[in-house]
């Protein structure tokens, strides 16, 4: 129910003759007040009593009185004044009181006259000071929700565009390197140069496309999630009546956002070209930075067994006589090769054989050889693994899965320092394996082998 003392204030500042909050009010000899209009057309039509007698009585008690003892009520004025100032302009449409309660049932602001009213009557309602900070404290779960929305969807944003900024790096690794190998070849080929360009171009503007339209969404999203915070912050930071004024509905709207996680968007590129296998005798090329490669004892696992000649490696049982030093790896059976790279190109061939497992690769001089060794690019590795369970897998990160058409009896392994490049060949058929991504190598690189059960590894040496 409504206070008593909000009601009692509002039935003292009501006129009795209009109904309403008073206007103007001034008082009479036995102490009642109206508005001055509604007392002075009182005035104007006098009844037949007050005709014979000229005299005036109060509409209230009928206590006589004379016109000229209206006097201003500045004290009625005031209190008229607060009261207006408390409905802050928030007042019933239909009957012009204070919307000091909430209806329930209906989810809207009620005066008490609303309550009393047919359409209310069985209602549950409460008083706005009573309920207001439970709808508070909804509304600020709705900001929270929102805020979370907003973090993830710019989490999302900022996703994308590093997307963006990765794809961009890949189309102009891949169109240097077209434009590299092209370089090379006689004049007949520009023609075939700049079909490739144009394909790549196509691709990288396709893409491009669909992940700035993804950004623009989420820039849009975040732009939505942002007003629908502003709403609720500033219904939560006025007063109770307009916090609660169409506060369901606010509260349904809300609840109601939802961000939509995009697709993943694969970042592979399509407009692929070896200039060097189309065009070139690749085994000559690649043996022309071929260099004698030799196992370094010093680093090999103790289940690893070298040759005399240090060019063959197998993995049998536990050798007593191998120190402890920290150049040794001592959790997997890998193996280094003797001879360091810090710049130029080198090429070095690798027998396996028809051996069903192996790793081989280069990487830095410095890198874990214990518990924690990790075989990716972050940790300094460059190697291609067979294993049976995955066949062909280049150890990216994640691993990438090779099909490979034909089985390599003899793998060829190439490095441009300066470039950042690692590729493989299968040196059966001469064709490419796989490159990896344009890495910056700032440490000595050196060969990498891990040997496997009944796998053994050879190094032919460089061809004469």
């Amino acid at each position: 129910m409504a206070s008593t003392a909000s009601i009692k204030m509002r039935e003292e500042a009501t006129c009795s003759i209009c109904l309403n909050l008073m206007t103007n009010p001034v008082s009479i000899n036995c102490g009642h007040s109206y508005c001055y209009l509604c007392i002075m057309e009182f005035f104007e039509k006098p009844n037949q009593s007050q005709m014979r007698w000229r005299a005036f009585c109060c509409p209230q008690c009928r206590a006589p009185f004379a016109m000229d003892s209206l006097r201003p009520n500045k004290q009625l004025q005031n209190l008229i004044e607060a009261i207006k100032e408390m409905d802050q302009e928030m007042s019933c449409e239909e009957h012009g009181e204070q919307l000091h309660l909430f209806c329930e049932d209906e989810g809207q602001l009620i005066c008490w006259r609303c309550e009393r009213a047919l359409q209310h009557k069985g209602h549950t309602t409460a008083l706005v000071e009573d309920i207001c900070q439970d709808y508070k404290e909804k509304l600020q779960k709705a900001v929270t929700k929102l805020r979370e929305l907003e973090e993830e969807c710019m989490q999302l944003k900022v996703s994308t565009a590093m997307q963006i900024t990765e794809w961009k790096e890949k189309i102009q690794v891949q169109r240097q390197k077209i434009q590299s190998d092209f370089r090379n070849l006689q004049s007949f080929l520009q023609e075939e140069e700049r079909s490739y360009l144009w394909r790549l171009e196509k691709e990288e503007e396709q893409t491009l496309r669909t992940l700035r339209v993804r950004e623009a969404d989420l820039g849009q999203k975040s732009h939505e999630l942002k007003s629908h915070i502003l709403e609720l912050e500033e219904k939560c930071q006025g007063s109770a009546q307009k916090l609660l004024q169409d506060v369901k509905d606010t509260l349904s709207r809300s609840w109601a956002v939802k961000l939509e996680t995009p697709e993943a968007f694969s970042l592979e590129l399509h407009t692929m070209c070896n200039v060097s296998e189309l065009y070139f005798d690749v085994k000559k090329m690649l043996r022309s930075y071929q260099v004698s490669v030799t196992l370094d004892r010093d680093t090999a696992h103790h289940e690893l067994i070298l040759s005399e000649d240090r060019r063959q490696v197998t993995r049998g049982y536990s050798q007593k006589n191998h120190d402890t030093s920290s150049r040794r790896f001592s959790t997997f059976p890998c193996v280094l090769g003797c001879e360091g790279f810090t710049s130029g190109r080198y090429y070095f061939e690798v027998d396996v054989g028809e051996g069903t497992g192996w790793d081989l690769g280069v990487c830095m001089e410095n890198v874990q050889r214990g518990t924690g060794m990790k075989q990716e690019p972050q940790s300094g590795f460059w190697t291609l693994r067979l294993c049976k369970k995955k066949g062909y897998v280049a150890l990216t990160s994640p691993p990438t899965s090779l099909h490979l058409h034909e089985k390599p009896l003899v793998v060829g392994i190439f490095l441009d320092y300066e470039a950042g490049v690692v590729s493989f060949y299968n040196m059966t058929t001469g064709f490419h394996i796989f490159t990896f991504p344009k890495a910056s190598f700032s440490d000595t690189l050196r060969p990498y082998f891990q040997v496997y059960q009944y796998s053994p590894l050879f190094l032919p040496p460089p061809d004469k």
